[in-house]
């Protein structure tokens, strides 16, 4: 008994007649008959009594139609699943992301990438760095995005392989109150900042030690004045023209995303000396990707790269 001998028996019991069958199946009659008679053969028994050109059904045969009906519509849906799977409009999509871009570039991104594939489930959970490469190792979310700044000590207690790396470099930007005297300039450097109240990220991020740095290196003062877990609650102290702040490109984008059409009250300038902050895509090594993943992986890092590469853009608006 095989697939193709229940489909035939079922289109049998469905038309009454191996005629009809042959039709709808766009077989021959005698390759019907044929299917028929090797489909009793295998189970030992008649499905039908032959009267004339009449089949008429035993009580097993309805037996056997109901079991074959499941068998054969549980097949049609699994093909469906798989090709809308192999199509990238079906399955799931587990993400976990860094708090900046988790709060708005990432689900406008992911709402975009999935917005004609109604039938893929996604989880989007937001963690800090280090969690995030803990739970990848761990193989239990599909995608982690964070960044570099506070990683090293767990990457150096974690296997490498348990997770693989992309890693993607950036220069951070200058967040000016749009008013400000400064933001005019093409580029500021950390003299034009000197004792200037400054936002920041909270100590012990390698951000905030590179800009101290590049403070350091003009002799200026880094004044800090507000300092925050991530960069897009800094924003708000920037446009009440509390603070300036050394920010990344992602969040820069972020805050441009979120007011639209609305009129920027910050202006984003290019900062000297470089202060680099590096963003890593990481996905667990011991479970394959699925095309799902490995797709939305490959958009979301082109995506990213295109914001890196063109801070022109940024700065402009």
């Amino acid at each position: 008994m095989n697939l193709q001998q229940l489909a035939v028996f079922r289109e049998i019991m469905n038309t009454g007649s191996v005629s009809a069958a042959a039709r709808n199946l766009n077989r021959t009659q005698p390759a019907v008959s044929a299917s028929l008679r090797a489909l009793e053969a295998s189970l030992g028994m008649e499905l039908f009594q032959r009267e004339g050109r009449r089949l008429i059904a035993v009580p097993e045969a309805r037996y056997l139609l109901s079991e074959a009906s499941e068998i054969l519509d549980r097949l049609t849906a699994t093909r469906s699943n798989m090709e809308g799977m192999r199509n990238r409009v079906r399955g799931s999509l587990r993400i976990v992301a860094m708090p900046g871009p988790s709060a708005y570039l990432m689900p406008d991104f992911v709402s975009r990438f999935s917005s004609d594939a109604p039938d893929v489930r996604i989880t989007l959970s937001t963690r800090s760095s280090p969690q995030i490469l803990n739970l990848i190792a761990a193989q239990s979310f599909d995608i982690g995005f964070c960044d570099l700044g506070m990683t090293d000590v767990i990457t150096e207690n974690l296997p490498d392989e348990l997770f693989k790396m992309v890693r993607v470099a950036s220069d951070c930007l200058c967040a000016l109150p749009r008013h400000h005297p400064l933001a005019d300039f093409e580029s500021i450097t950390a003299a034009d900042l000197n004792g200037q109240p400054m936002g920041t990220l909270q100590l012990g991020h390698a951000t905030v030690n590179d800009t101290q740095n590049a403070f350091d290196q003009c002799g200026s003062q880094f004044n800090v004045r507000v300092d925050a877990q991530y960069f897009l609650p800094l924003f708000n102290f920037v446009e009440a023209e509390q603070i300036c702040a050394i920010v990344d490109p992602l969040s820069a984008k972020s805050y441009l995303l979120q007011k639209g059409r609305e009129q920027p009250r910050i202006k984003f300038v290019k900062f000297e000396p470089t202060v680099p902050f590096g963003y890593a895509l990481v996905t667990p090594s011991r479970r394959p990707p699925s095309l799902l993943a490995k797709a939305f992986a490959e958009e979301w890092l082109s995506y990213v790269r295109s914001i890196v590469d063109d801070t022109g853009e940024i700065c402009a608006q």
